[in-house]
């Protein structure tokens, strides 16, 4: 595993310009998309693993170093601010990685631009279950991403009580270490003793809408044109035993085989499956397959 010290990228795109991080590498260019109230050094402990590819990963609108774009927010602005992006790097194709609401992101991408992102490595996320109509979507995005929610509407008093929330947290408990404390300090703006999470929350509501609801988003994933891996966690948002995946609920969507390969990585939960060592290699791996593949 290689240390690489990131650089940080200003793209032009509608209504201002989208925050970037860069790992440099001399090898093929990798565009990494993070969760729902992530940033992107969500892949820090990815790139490591990366060797010397090249890694994007934006903050997508609405959080961190891209909190002060625009509305319209949801997944197709942020289809269009990936595809500003590539164009930005003069590149024609590159290999699209999404976690959570990124691996959504990712889905609906390469559905709709199968010439540009022609494989996909989809982790822990991509393959939504619609809910019943009229449902109340803070509720029911809070139901998945539990404390999240409520963290984006309270305030704390410096950057010390902030980290406190993650070092208690159920999912980072066992596995606060730089790359987790980097990726909580990105989200974190203001100035005590009113400090808070940098996502907007129309934003977040705006995006969470589409996993539960939007039929091109729920149908991304079934597209023929979408091809690569996808990773799941053993464990859920809060660390316990039932994750957002299982081989009945991976069963029950209807994945074709053919075009998406399926794993479950082991000992991981929603969020350690980006930052724990074993987890981040099997992130590596399927990226360095899918590579091939191109």
């Amino acid at each position: 595993m290689t240390t690489r010290t990131p650089q940080e990228l200003a793209v032009p795109v509608r209504g201002g310009d989208l925050a970037v991080t860069r790992w440099p590498g001399a090898g093929p260019a990798v565009i990494a998309l993070h969760g729902i109230t992530g940033n992107s050094l969500s892949f820090g402990a990815v790139a490591e693993q990366l060797g010397d590819v090249d890694l994007y990963a934006p903050d997508l609108r609405g959080r961190a170093g891209s909190a002060g774009l625009p509305a319209p927010y949801g997944i197709p602005a942020h289809v269009e601010d990936v595809l500003a992006l590539l164009d930005h790097l003069g590149l024609r194709q590159a290999l699209l990685v999404g976690h959570s609401l990124g691996a959504f992101t990712t889905a609906v991408a390469a559905a709709r631009h199968p010439d540009r992102f022609p494989r996909v490595v989809l982790v822990d996320g991509g393959l939504g279950f619609p809910i019943p109509g009229g449902a109340d979507i803070d509720e029911v995005i809070e139901s998945v991403i539990g404390p999240a929610m409520r963290r984006l509407r309270t305030t704390f008093p410096d950057g010390d009580a902030y980290r406190a929330l993650f070092r208690e947290h159920p999912a980072f408990t066992a596995h606060w270490g730089p790359h987790v404390q980097a990726y909580v300090d990105r989200d974190l703006t203001g100035e005590p003793p009113e400090m808070r999470s940098s996502c907007v929350l129309d934003a977040i509501r705006a995006d969470g809408a589409g996993p539960i609801g939007d039929p091109e988003t729920l149908a991304a994933i079934h597209r023929p044109e979408v091809r690569g891996t996808m990773l799941w966690a053993e464990r859920g948002v809060m660390n316990e035993p039932q994750g957002l995946y299982d081989e009945g609920r991976l069963a029950a969507g209807g994945l074709s085989p053919e075009r998406i390969t399926t794993r479950r990585v082991d000992g991981t939960n929603h969020y350690t499956i980006l930052f724990a060592a074993h987890a981040t290699a099997a992130v590596a791996e399927a990226v360095r397959a899918e590579l091939k593949l191109m």
